[in-house]
């Protein structure tokens, strides 16, 4: 059975003056095992991983089918992750010096609760790396530091069509939220609606 081995690790929450917070990083390893068994790590992303991670963020889109959508640049994810004041972090799954999984994130926050939550943004375990424990393996440390942080939700979106995924999700407890959906602007729309194109329109504002 897999156990976590826990060591200390510390996170900025973003910004100057934020406290500093205890992480773990998780040696997915059982008592017995040997030297050449599974060794795999979970740590905080540094700035030298940029690279790996805008990879394992297109092999998420060509597993969800949407590979042109990706136009991020390793500038955008070092600006972002690890800019003067970053908003985003991430979290790799390391196996012999080799990152084979990441899991990406950031605050949100309920009114309803009155409290700061984790969103999960990115979830990806590289193919040939899965049925290990990994992907679970992230989800548990994001899931301890919202426990840790006092935050009231953990929360993320699957497709309706990963099976596999949702599967896992209800498994370890998660709900699926029917009753919403996701709605977007982006584009085109998202500059139109910017410049006040569709602004008082009878019937249709809030």
């Amino acid at each position: 059975m897999i156990v976590a081995l826990l060591r200390r690790a510390w996170l900025r929450q973003g910004g100057d003056g934020g406290p500093a917070i205890p992480l773990a990083s998780i040696a997915i390893a059982s008592p017995g095992m040997s030297p050449d068994a599974d060794d795999a790590v979970v740590r905080q992303a540094t700035e030298n991983d940029v690279s790996v991670i805008l990879s394992l963020v297109r092999g998420l889109a060509e597993y969800e089918r949407e590979p042109e959508a990706v136009v991020a640049t390793e500038t955008d994810l070092r600006t972002a992750l690890f800019g003067p004041r970053p908003a985003v972090f991430c979290h790799l799954v390391e196996r012999a010096e080799t990152v084979v999984g990441f899991a990406l994130w950031f605050l949100n926050f309920s009114t309803w609760t009155g409290r700061h939550g984790i969103y999960l943004e990115d979830l990806y375990v590289l193919p040939e790396h899965r049925g290990r424990g990994y992907g679970r393996a992230l989800m548990s440390t994001l899931a301890r530091q919202c426990v840790a942080r006092g935050y009231g939700r953990f929360e993320w979106a699957v497709l309706d069509w990963n099976n596999p995924a949702i599967g896992f999700y209800r498994a370890i407890g998660a709900v699926g939220l029917d009753e919403w959906t996701t709605q977007r602007l982006s584009g085109e729309a998202l500059t139109a609606f910017a410049e006040n194109r569709h602004l008082f329109r009878r019937g249709q504002d809030q």
